[in-house]
């Protein structure tokens, strides 16, 4: 039997995941980096922790498998998107990447809109408006900062594509992945010469861009023995680790949407049609399915707005949870049910770490809102759960007002763990909610891509009706519904009340 390699390179560890022939996941892997932080909003990590971090991932889940690597007979990449990695002529990196979430090129992001000739104009080109975190804003910032490694670059790759380079000895990047670099016209399929040609961006420095289920290259003997594979396993494109993982959840039809709560917050819908925001409030980039096309707005700090609760306020459920060896979450899940829906008029901002759907305001903060002498820790952090579902409703609502037809929304990630937050989602959004048996996201993902590419399936589509179920469906509450869209018309007066003030905090000592 066939089996088939999914290679996911993100922010926290690279994972690695094997499935066979049926698309069945057999095992999975992962092994951990580090993301370091030189200054305030600056956010590196190194291109050869991501190598030596594969490899480790890669040996790790052919052993627990139990598979000779010599039988996986495609490969395929997902990775984080937007990110700078620049090497020199040889492939060898010349600094440390800046990766999606760095907040320093703001500066370069207005320059970009300007001499673009405005947002309008910029989407006209690429489909996007210019944000701190694509991978122009940084080249540019390079360009600014150190002329002297600008003028040395050679190839300037994304994160995943980095890794293919190491295991194909090719520089590769794919149509998904690259609609996030600001570069890529994602109606041609190609790199944008206006683009290039406004900014003084020498093409040659740019890998050729395939779509994400064609094979890309060959794994090259100098990374045989290091992962236990066969050499010539092909290497498909991939796609980023946001179209990857619409992949892996089977949200390749028009009309499905998947909404998925990890540190971040996503609500992705695919479409056979292009479409843009003319606000730029949403992205529209290639899919991962030929000729297509996805958007999707991005809330930064959903799960972790629930994640910095935990950390911040929450050590008593830490405490019990270890003691009893469970979750910390269930405790808070528990906690957050008896609070009442609205908790007594207490909303919660979670802006974390500025917004980027619908806002782009790296400045905004998050707040509590309502605080009164009857509100209790229940409340607090039923509010914040409630405020990140609130956040990722409002990229709910800018899809659905581009016309885009959602008929069925795929939870996933850590809020589709919850029975409490799945409610919550579904009675937030007053669209049906289901599951599905997939939960690995952009490695299982990568995975299908691979088997698509190497002939294991005729279509993308196909390997997703091969291997993804829906397991539950949640349908919204018509009371609960009514209640929290009018809870959620208030939520959307809070922001626009406070841009301002959010702005003079910003330029506090």
């Amino acid at each position: 039997m066939a089996y088939y390699l999914g290679i996911d390179v993100g922010t926290s560890g690279t994972k690695a995941l094997l499935m066979d022939a049926h698309a069945k996941v057999l095992a999975s892997a992962i092994a951990p980096h580090g993301v370091s932080s030189p200054r305030p909003g600056w956010s590196e990590q190194s291109p050869r922790q991501w190598w030596s971090a594969t490899i480790q991932a890669v040996r790790a889940v052919l052993a627990e498998a139990g598979i000779d690597g010599r039988g996986v007979a495609g490969i395929g990449l997902s990775g984080q998107m937007h990110g700078l990695v620049i090497t020199d002529s040889a492939g060898r990196p010349l600094r440390s990447a800046i990766i999606w979430n760095d907040q320093r090129t703001s500066q370069e992001a207005v320059r970009i809109e300007r001499k673009a000739g405005g947002r309008r104009r910029l989407i006209a080109l690429v489909g996007n408006v210019a944000m701190t975190s694509f991978t122009l804003t940084k080249l540019l910032w390079v360009r600014r900062h150190q002329p002297a490694l600008y003028d040395r670059i050679g190839h300037l790759l994304l994160p995943k594509d980095y890794v293919r380079l190491c295991l194909t000895g090719e520089y590769v990047g794919d149509v998904s992945d690259s609609s996030g670099t600001l570069m890529l016209d994602p109606r041609k399929r190609d790199w944008s010469g206006k683009v290039l040609s406004l900014f003084g961006i020498d093409r040659s420095i740019l890998p050729p861009v395939v779509e994400s289920q064609a094979i890309s290259g060959r794994l090259r003997p100098a990374a045989v023995s290091e992962l236990g594979l066969l050499a010539g396993t092909p290497v498909v494109g991939g796609a980023g680790d946001q179209p990857a993982g619409a992949v892996g959840n089977g949200v390749v039809i028009d009309g499905l949407t998947s909404a998925t709560v990890g540190t971040s917050g996503v609500v992705y819908v695919h479409s056979k049609d292009f479409r843009t925001d003319p606000a730029g409030r949403v992205q529209t980039f290639c899919s991962a399915v030929p000729g297509e096309y996805c958007m999707f707005g991005c809330v930064l700090a959903a799960g972790g707005s629930l994640q910095w609760f935990r950390d911040v306020l929450g050590q008593a459920e830490v405490e019990r949870a270890a003691s009893a060896g469970g979750s910390p979450y269930t405790l808070l899940d528990d906690l957050a049910r008896q609070a009442p829906a609205g908790c007594e008029g207490l909303f919660f901002l979670p802006y974390l770490t500025g917004e980027r759907t619908p806002h782009a305001d790296p400045f905004a903060r998050a707040c509590w809102i309502g605080i009164q002498s009857r509100t209790t820790r229940a409340g607090l952090v039923r509010s914040v759960v409630e405020g990140a579902t609130f956040a990722m409703n409002d990229a709910m609502n800018v899809l659905g007002g581009m016309g885009v037809r959602i008929h069925q929304v795929r939870l996933s990630g850590g809020g589709a763990r919850s029975a409490f937050w799945r409610q919550l989602q579904a009675d937030v959004y007053g669209r049906t909610c289901v599951t599905i048996n997939a939960e690995e996201g952009p490695a299982y993902g990568a995975a299908l891509l691979a088997a698509v590419g190497t002939g294991g399936f005729s279509s993308v589509r196909e390997a997703c009706r091969e291997g993804i179920r829906i397991t539950r469906t949640i349908r919204p509450r018509a009371e609960a519904a009514r209640r929290y869209a009018r809870l959620y018309a208030q939520y959307r007066r809070l922001y626009p009340a406070l841009r301002e003030e959010f702005a003079r905090i910003g330029k506090l000592p």
